[in-house]
C-alpha cells in the first residue's frame, strides 16, 4: 500500500481514483465496510482505492479541549487500512491553515485537483471546510461538474446498536471489551515498547512486561485475558503471539499511587523483552482490580487468572 504524506505531494492523480475521506479511528466494521466498497468499486473499473485522512485529528487542533482520545496510532491505522486490500492513503497534515479553507474550495482544490476521482464514497457524517461548512450536499452539488459521482454510506448498525468511535470508547471505558470486539471486528489492542519496572513479578513467580502505551485509551482497569505479539526484530521473531493475563491498573497490593499502567504475564515465556515493541489484543475481562492482604494472596489470584485465561483464550 502506498502512503503519501499529504496531497501537496503527489505529482499526479492517481488513476481513475476511488476515494473514501476521513478519520476513521478504529477502523471499525462500519469504517470497514466503506473500505470494502471503495475496494470492490476500484477494481471494477481498473482504478485506484484511495483513503483520504487527517494527522492530527481535526478536533485536536479546531477545538482540543473536547478532542477524542484515539483509539488508533497512525501506525495501527495505516497496518489496519492495507489488511483491508486499500491501494493507498493519503495522510493530510492538519494545521490551523488548512482548517480556514472554504468547503468548495477543498472539494476543488484539493480533493478534484491533486486526485481526480471518479467516485467518491464517504460516511453519513461526514463534514469537512472552515466550521464544517461543508456536507453531503457541497460533494453532490460539486460532482457533475467536477466529474465525480458520490455516494454516503449509512451507518452500519449491529443489531440494535450503532457502530461508531464514540460507542467503541465507551465500552472500553466500561471494560467491556468483548462488547468493544464485536464492533471493531477484532479485539482491541494497545502497543508499545517494554519498560523496566521493579521486577516484582519475578518474584512471586509470575514476571510480566510493562508496556509504556502508545495509544490513547487503556481499557478500564481490571484484569484480562490477552493476547500479546512481538512487533520489532529480535527474538522471539515478530509476528510471534503468545497468549497472557494483563492487569491494567495501578496495582494497588504493592503501589497503589503509580499511574495506571498495563503489566502483561506472558505464558510459556522466558526471553528477555525489554525495548522490544509489542502489541497487546485484550479477548476477556476476568474480573475488577483489587487489593490483596499480602504477597501470598496475590499469588494465589494471579495463577487463578491464569488458568481462566488460557481457557478463555482457549475457547475464543
Amino acid at each position: 500500500m502506498r502512503v503519501v504524506r499529504g496531497s501537496a505531494q503527489l505529482a499526479e492523480p492517481f488513476p481513475r481514483c476511488v476515494l473514501t475521506a476521513g478519520n476513521f479511528d478504529g477502523v471499525h466494521v462500519g469504517h470497514q465496510r466503506i473500505m470494502q466498497t471503495v475496494t470492490t468499486r476500484a477494481q471494477a473499473l481498473g482504478g485506484t482505492s484511495v483513503v483520504y485522512t487527517f494527522d492530527p485529528h481535526p478536533r485536536r487542533v479546531l477545538t482540543p479541549d473536547r478532542a477524542p482520545r484515539l483509539l488508533t496510532t497512525l501506525e495501527q491505522k495505516l497496518e489496519l487500512l492495507a489488511e483491508l486490500g486499500v491501494d493507498a492513503v493519503v495522510v493530510e497534515p492538519f494545521d490551523a491553515g488548512f482548517a480556514r479553507q472554504g468547503a468548495e474550495r477543498f472539494v476543488r482544490d484539493v480533493l478534484h485537483a491533486r486526485m481526480r476521482p471518479v467516485e467518491i464514497y464517504v460516511g453519513y457524517d461526514f463534514h469537512y471546510g472552515r466550521d464544517r461548512e461543508g456536507s453531503m450536499r457541497t460533494l453532490t452539488e460539486l460532482g457533475p461538474h467536477l466529474g465525480f459521482a458520490v455516494t454516503i454510506i449509512p451507518e452500519v448498525k449491529l443489531g440494535d446498536r450503532d457502530v461508531n468511535s464514540t460507542r467503541v470508547r465507551e465500552l472500553l471505558e466500561s471494560g467491556d471489551v468483548t462488547g468493544a470486539a464485536e464492533l471493531l471486528g477484532r479485539s482491541y489492542r494497545v502497543r508499545g515498547s517494554v519498560a523496566k519496572g521493579d521486577q516484582r513479578g519475578r518474584t512471586i513467580g509470575f514476571p510480566t512486561l510493562n508496556l509504556a502505551a502508545e495509544n490513547e485509551i487503556l481499557p478500564c482497569v481490571g484484569v484480562y485475558a490477552c493476547r500479546v505479539r512481538f512487533l520489532d526484530a529480535g527474538e522471539p521473531a515478530p509476528g510471534t503471539w503468545f497468549a497472557a493475563v494483563a492487569n491494567v491498573g495501578r496495582r494497588p497490593t504493592v503501589k497503589p499511587d503509580d499511574p495506571v499502567a498495563v503489566e502483561a504475564h506472558l505464558f510459556d515465556f522466558a526471553a528477555d523483552a525489554y525495548g522490544r515493541r509489542i502489541e497487546v489484543a485484550f479477548a476477556a475481562r476476568l474480573r475488577g482490580e483489587q487489593r490483596f492482604p499480602s504477597l501470598d494472596a496475590l499469588r494465589a489470584q494471579i495463577a487463578r487468572d491464569s488458568d481462566e485465561a488460557r481457557a478463555r483464550l482457549a475457547s475464543a
